[in-house]
Order: structure tokens, then sequence, then C-alpha cells
């Protein structure tokens, strides 16, 4: 479901494979529902050890995160911070992580490559990222902590399944269409970058 609220564009999972086609590289929206943790560890196991991840997460979303959690005196558990790791890190499993799991939104930091875009094209999936500098604010936007799963990875590793209202603001980098925002910016910049230099040559050409 797709909703704006206050002016912001939010989806609540599960996600429909129509709202996710109806965003686009550069969009910016936020997000409510169920989201979990998950990064090197956790893709390691379902991909390489062939494993069921222990929640299921089709048509929901998975953060690329080693997030700070306490537990409190009753058992529970409580978000402190939870800021992206580096997305490329998980690249080279994350073709077959989107086809086993069924997930639609992967939220991370920086770009990824064409394994990625490939099963988010093919399998209707998107990845975006949460700004850095956000760590404390998503962890303010998770409103409750449901359940822990893979604990043996250790904090950082394991699999935390959280309740979350209005959590980002995401920016989409890797859409349905298999566009990427990385990518496309890095040749823009180059030819920017290259312009430039030819400019700044001629102000400069008296100097040895």
């Amino acid at each position: 479901m797709t909703e704006i609220r206050n002016g912001r564009k939010v989806l609540t999972t599960p996600v429909s494979a129509e709202d996710i086609a109806a965003l686009h590289v550069g969009d910016v929206f936020y997000l409510d529902g169920e989201m979990v943790t998950g990064r090197d560890s956790v893709h390691g196991r379902v991909v390489d050890e062939g494993l069921e991840m222990p929640i299921d997460i089709r048509g929901k979303a998975i953060m690329h995160a080693g997030p700070i959690i306490r537990k409190r005196e009753d058992g529970s558990y409580e978000m402190i911070s939870v800021g992206p790791t580096t997305s490329m890190r998980m690249e080279r499993f994350e073709y077959e992580f989107i086809r086993e799991t069924g997930v639609r939104i992967i939220i991370g930091k920086g770009g990824m490559k064409e394994k990625t875009a490939a099963g988010c094209k093919e399998f209707g999936a998107i990845h975006c990222v949460l700004p850095a500098g956000n760590a404390v604010v998503g962890a303010v936007c998770v409103e409750e902590i449901t359940g822990v799963e893979w604990l043996d990875l250790g904090m950082p590793e394991a699999c935390w399944h959280c309740r979350i209202r209005e959590f980002g603001p995401l920016i989409v980098t890797i859409d349905t269409d298999g566009r990427n925002y990385f990518e496309e910016k890095k040749v823009e910049y180059n030819r920017r970058k290259d312009e430039q230099a030819e400019i700044i040559k001629k102000q400069v050409h008296f100097m040895k």
C-alpha cells in the first residue's frame, strides 16, 4: 500500500509489485511495516549454505546494517542505532538472495552493481539508500524489535525483526527497470569532470 502522509510518500509492507514498479531511481519515500536487518553472514547462510531465511521477508524489506541493540531487564530489546553498512559487500549474493527470499526493498549505503540490478529487474525489487548520518534517526523510527534470529552470529550480524514507522528518507538507487542511479551518475560526473578539466587546462597553461 502507498499513501501520501504529511507530504511524504509512505509505503507499507508487504509491498505489491505494482507499488514497487511505481518507484524509480531518485525517488524518495518512507517505509512502514516490517523490516529485518541482515548483512554478510545472513546473506551467506541463505546463498552459500542454502538455509531459508528464519523470518519471512517476501514482499518486505531488509536493511544492510549492523545495529546497536540494548537488552532490557524484561528480556525485550531496544534499538539504539541502526545505520546502513556498505551494500557492495552483499553484491555477490544479491541476485540469488532476492530470488530465494522474495524481498522487495533492500536498504543500504552506497551503490551496487550488475547482479543486484539484474535481481531487481527480474524479480521486482529495489535497492535504496538511507543517507549517511541517520543511524539514530533510523533507530527512532523502529517502534519495536519483535524478535531476533541467528543471534549466534553476534549482535551486528544477527537477523533483527523490526516494526517500523516512516523509516527514512529512503532514496531509490536501483529500480525494477534495472536502472542504476550510482552508475548513471558516475558517467555524468566523469563527463562533467573532463569538461571542467579542459577549461582549467586552458586557464593555467602558462604554469609549469
